[in-house]
Order: C-alpha cells, then sequence, then structure tokens
C-alpha cells in the first residue's frame, strides 16, 4: 500500500498542491510521533479518553485525521464524476459553473431538474450528462424538441428518468463519486439516503436532510463509510474551521447571520410586509424559498439544529451572532477559547467547491476577499421577539427525534402560503408553533425513516387546518 501510494503520489501531485500536501504530510508526522510519544495506538488511546459523538460530518477523530490526509496525498489527479439533484435551481447552476471552470477536474455525468426545460436542455446540451430526470414526464417531448432545435445528436443524448424514482436514479448513478443535493426542502431526503446507501459521497447543499431526517441519516452514513460535506456556506465555514482540530477540541459553534431583508426594519413594521418584500435579500442571491427563511430567521434556526447534526455539538453550544456585513461565514471556538473563523466575499461557489474537492484547494480566479475595501464588521445578538422562529427551532432541536421533521414541514408549507399570498408574514411562526404543539402528542424519540416522512406530511396538512384561525388572529383577509 505505501508504494501504491507513493507511485500515485509521484504521478498525480500537481505544483499548486505541493504546499498544501507538505503541511498535511508534516500533519500526518505528528499524528504519527504523537502516537509513540504518548506511548501505543493513538487510537485506542483516544478512544478511551474521548467518547466520540455521533455526527455527519468526518472530523475530530484519528480516523477522520488519516482518512483527510490520505486523501490530500492522492489529490484530484482524477477528474471527480458527481450528480446533481437540483441542476436547474440556485445550487445546481453554480455547481456546473464549477464544473464549466474546471472542466479538467469535475464532470456531472448525471443530473435531476424540476419544471425548468429550456434552462435544462442548454445543461444537456453543453455539460452532456450520461442519465437526466425531469420531475414530470409530460415535458419529455418539449425537451427532445428543444435539443432538436439546439443540434445536439441522439447519439451525445442521455438516458432519461422520470419523477421520483428518476431523481433516485441519478442520486445512485454508478459513475458518480459524490452527489450534490441540491433540491429545496424534504424531497431532498429520500434520495439522499438512497446515495449513501449506494455508497456515495454527500455535497449536502439541502439542509432538511438532516433537519428531518438526521436521526435516520447519520448511523447510515457511519454503516456505509459515506463523507458527507456540508456545502451551505455558513456550515462549509465551520467544517473548514474544523480542519486538524482533535478529538475533544471543538467547545463553541458561533453562526452568523445577516439578519435578512427585514433586519433594519422595527418590529412594529413588520405586521405590513409583503412578498416582495420578504424577497429582497440585502447580501446573497438565492432562492425563493431560503430568501424567505431569511427574512423570518427560520434559516438560521435550522442551520442550528443542522450544526448539531453535522458536528455533534450541544444546543447550548451552538450560538447565533447577526453580522449584516457576511464576511465571515461562521466561526468555531477551541477549548483553548482560541476562535477560528472562514472569511470571503458572499459567493455560494467557495463552499460548493470545497464540498467536492475536499480536503484540496483548488485554484479559481474569484475576486479575492480584501479586508481593506470591507472596512468594518459588525456584529448583534438577534432579536427574537423580530425573530420568533430561532428560539421555536432552538425548542424543536432540544425535543429532537420527530419534531424536528414537523418544525421543518411546517415551515416549507407556511413559507409557500406566505409566497402564495395565503398566509400573512407574521402567520409563518404563529403556525409552526400551533402544529408544534399539536405534534406533541404523537412525538417519536426515535424514529424511522418512514416515521420521519410521516410525520412530513402531517405538519404540511396541519399547517392547512389552521390556516384560516391563524389569518384570523392577525385580522388577515386573504
Amino acid at each position: 500500500q505505501q508504494t501504491r501510494r507513493g507511485k500515485l503520489l509521484k504521478r498525480k501531485i500537481h505544483q499548486p498542491m505541493m504546499i498544501e500536501v507538505f503541511v498535511l504530510l508534516n500533519t500526518f508526522l505528528y499524528v504519527s510521533l504523537s502516537s509513540a510519544y504518548f506511548g501505543g495506538n493513538l487510537m485506542q488511546q483516544t478512544r478511551s479518553t474521548f467518547k466520540l459523538k455521533a455526527h455527519a460530518a468526518p472530523f475530530d477523530s484519528p480516523a477522520a485525521l488519516q482518512d483527510m490526509v490520505d486523501r490530500a496525498i492522492l489529490g484530484l489527479g482524477k477528474k471527480k464524476k458527481l450528480s446533481l439533484l437540483g441542476s436547474t435551481g440556485s445550487i445546481g447552476t453554480q455547481t456546473l459553473d464549477i464544473c464549466r471552470e474546471r472542466p479538467e477536474q469535475f464532470e456531472c455525468v448525471a443530473m435531476a431538474a424540476g419544471n425548468n426545460i429550456d434552462l435544462l436542455a442548454k445543461q444537456i446540451f453543453e455539460f452532456k450528462p450520461k442519465l437526466v430526470s425531469i420531475r414530470d414526464s409530460s415535458q419529455f417531448s418539449s425537451l427532445q424538441q428543444l435539443l432538436n432545435s439546439m443540434g445536439m445528436p441522439e447519439k451525445d443524448r442521455p438516458e432519461f428518468a422520470f419523477g421520483q424514482d428518476g431523481v433516485v436514479s441519478v442520486a445512485t448513478y454508478s459513475e458518480a463519486e459524490i452527489v450534490v443535493t441540491g433540491i429545496v426542502g424534504c424531497a431532498g431526503l429520500l434520495p439522499t439516503v438512497a446515495a449513501i446507501k449506494a455508497g456515495k459521497d454527500i455535497a449536502l447543499a439541502n439542509k432538511e436532510t438532516l433537519i428531518a431526517g438526521g436521526p435516520v441519516v447519520v448511523p447510515l452514513l457511519a454503516k456505509h463509510n459515506v463523507k458527507m460535506l456540508p456545502a451551505d456556506s455558513e456550515h462549509s465555514a465551520i467544517f473548514q474551521c474544523l480542519q486538524g482540530f482533535p478529538p475533544g477540541a471543538l467547545k463553541r459553534i458561533i453562526l452568523t447571520a445577516s439578519g435578512g431583508a427585514f433586519r433594519d426594519w422595527p418590529v412594529e413594521k413588520l405586521k405590513e410586509v409583503r412578498v416582495a418584500d420578504a424577497l429582497k435579500h440585502p447580501n446573497w442571491a438565492m432562492g425563493a424559498k431560503i430568501t424567505v427563511d431569511s427574512a423570518t430567521m427560520m434559516n438560521k434556526g435550522l442551520e442550528v439544529i443542522e450544526a448539531h447534526y453535522l458536528f455533534g455539538s450541544k444546543y447550548d453550544d451552538i450560538d447565533i451572532v447577526v453580522h449584516p456585513q457576511s464576511i465571515i461565514h461562521s466561526a468555531v471556538e477551541a477549548a483553548d477559547t482560541a476562535v477560528i473563523a472562514q472569511l470571503g466575499w458572499p459567493d455560494m461557489r467557495l463552499p460548493l467547491l470545497y464540498a467536492i474537492s475536499w480536503p484540496a484547494r483548488v485554484p479559481v480566479p474569484w475576486k479575492p476577499l480584501d479586508l481593506a475595501a470591507v472596512g468594518t464588521m459588525t456584529f448583534k445578538k438577534p432579536d427574537f421577539d423580530k425573530y420568533p422562529c430561532i428560539p421555536l427551532a432552538y425548542a424543536a432541536g432540544r425535543k429532537g427525534g420527530t419534531m424536528t421533521a414537523c418544525l421543518n414541514a411546517a415551515n416549507e408549507r407556511a413559507n409557500e402560503l406566505f409566497r402564495g399570498e395565503k398566509l400573512g408574514y407574521l402567520g409563518i411562526p404563529k403556525s409552526i408553533e400551533m402544529v408544534m404543539d399539536m405534534h406533541k402528542n404523537d412525538w417519536k424519540a426515535e424514529p424511522s425513516l418512514e416515521d420521519i416522512v410521516a410525520v412530513d406530511q402531517w405538519a404540511r396538512d396541519a399547517i392547512d387546518q389552521v390556516l384560516p384561525k391563524i389569518n384570523t388572529m392577525f385580522f388577515i383577509n386573504l
């Protein structure tokens, strides 16, 4: 194995990676020497000293450190093949931007899309995936006509699949090494579970997978020896900061938040909010659902739950701070009180790139951060009166079990109704709270995947049931 690894090192390491590999080789040497110095097997000693918490992200164990070093040494010498769930959405288009920019390192071999057939046709023509899934089979003929108009030969066209089964086929496609989960909402849970069972590493851009399915997903990752790499900005920042952290060193997670569309609005004015107001994010370009979640700051509450499942931290050790400039994407505090943060311009491509290239650092021609141009960075505590969704998320997380699935589904449905102008803005947190109270009677501490799926549907229906009462409470006639 040493000889094989040595040959691969000579053959595959490129000049831009030499400094990183040198540092990682020194890390490996340090681990080895530490093991010898402290007398015996470091992994055995660590297991006897620390009780490692189950979590999704690969860090804080000797095995995870060794795996990171091995992957870095092997590098990205060969092209990495990926499957993309949600190719026409915000995450999908930015992932394909990376494939376009670094075609020698990344290839999208399979993609699943929703209803944007015009964009999907352009993606098929440019990237030539081998398998494509579309949500509605009735749109297949329109897609074929678009490909005909582009002059795409039949021999270059992919195999097609349809509906939920098609998404699962893309998630489990044999040639893919890693699956980018860009489908919004709980719809991404089942395909992600299928990908894990197929042994695919996961670039997690769909936070609902862990929020709703964490009790099931985390054990599955360990069972199938699959790596889950966070691809959203905050959790990627935390993961990057944790590289090289020894077991037991993580003390606290600090999630930063922009404050969303209403960070400068007084609480009294929120009763006037309209959909167009909520969709005006001050810093990030995102899809409609997550932009509204940012306005209510439910997105930050959901990220607290996701951080718990990704990194194993207790809820009391996960803090939120409002940082309007969105330059510090999150930070971690070590046991010795050192705080390490990841900084950068608001650009989703960086966390996506790190998720699909981890632990390598791929050179890209993107705009570098200029701290002098940033000038000032400010911070403040979130106002729970303005953002009641945050304490709701903490409460659901501490309850655990099916309550996080209930919270997530209730929020998805309430968010959807608000965007459809059928629910007032202030009704979003109130309706979620009512549904969570209703769920207490049927709550399960250790749910199965089937339980989670059932609660997801129940909570959506429950939001519809309480809708008239909520709108009456806020004197809204929609």
